[in-house]
């Protein structure tokens, strides 16, 4: 099994799962059933032992909390990681203002995020039926959001693997900037499987971000600057999403209607 092949698996299972869609059950209204929630995967690969791991666990970085692809899977050689992004029917909702977060984003964040767990799946599954061990960190039971002094931070963050591997590098708003832009949502899985590390065509965390600040004014509750995210204004704003929208939740209106939406600017 190669890159080729887990590329082309993920394909056909895009393609083919009816979760990529709104189904009638889960609709917030009759108008999204049916809805297209993702555009195709783009996929890096990553070595397993690459030093990086253990940067993410000094202080200002994730901190030692953060566990290694090998602390999750001992026999880990490698790194899967992918970004979907939405498609522009959802990306173009939530333009529309920036007081709350569209329903059409809403059930992307939601029921997407049932879809690339169900890709996650997929993927290991056929690792497992070629004979290699996987495992998906994200949804593990060693899987851990929140600390003691930080609970914001997850010992594993999709984010941090993405740029690892050299999918993308981080915007002013803490989002992943990839090829497809950061509209979207990142998945990844561990695996005894070696594969050829895709490489980090950067050498700056942020290389990508052109700090235009465009993502500033369209914040809703103003917790990005030059400086960064505040991370616990904006989850508060998250919780308060919650609380209007339940069980549906989100916001990300520093991802759309900016330079880095749907490209690296």
């Amino acid at each position: 099994m190669n890159k080729q092949d887990i590329i082309a698996s993920a394909e056909s299972y895009y393609n083919e799962s009816p979760l990529n869609y709104v189904s009638a059950e889960i609709a917030m209204d009759p108008e999204y059933i049916g809805m297209k929630i993702f555009d195709p995967p783009i996929f890096a690969f990553g070595a397993a032992d690459d030093e990086i791991y253990d940067e993410f666990k000094k202080p200002g970085i994730i901190g030692q909390h953060a566990k290694t692809p090998t602390e999750f899977l001992p026999s880990a050689k490698s790194i899967i990681t992918f970004f979907i992004p939405y498609t522009e029917r959802i990306k173009t909702s939530n333009a529309r203002d920036y007081d709350w977060p569209s329903r059409e984003w809403l059930h992307g964040r939601i029921e997407g995020q049932t879809f690339v767990k169900g890709l996650c799946i997929h993927i290991s599954n056929q690792l497992a039926n070629a004979g290699y061990k996987s495992l998906i960190p994200s949804f593990d039971k060693d899987f851990k959001v929140g600390t003691e002094t930080n609970r914001d931070t997850s010992n594993w963050s999709e984010r941090h693997i993405a740029m690892a591997c050299g999918l993308g590098t981080f915007g002013l708003s803490k989002g992943i900037i990839t090829e497809k832009g950061t509209c979207g949502r990142l998945g990844s899985i561990v695996t005894e499987l070696e594969l050829p590390s895709s490489g980090r065509p950067y050498t700056d965390p942020y290389e990508y971000c052109i700090k235009c600040g465009t993502c500033f004014p369209h914040c809703p509750v103003r917790a990005i600057s030059e400086e960064g995210k505040d991370d616990v204004r904006c989850g508060k704003f998250l919780e308060a999403t919650r609380k209007k929208h339940d069980p549906w939740y989100g916001c990300a209106k520093c991802q759309v209607n900016v330079p880095c939406e749907s490209a690296i600017p």
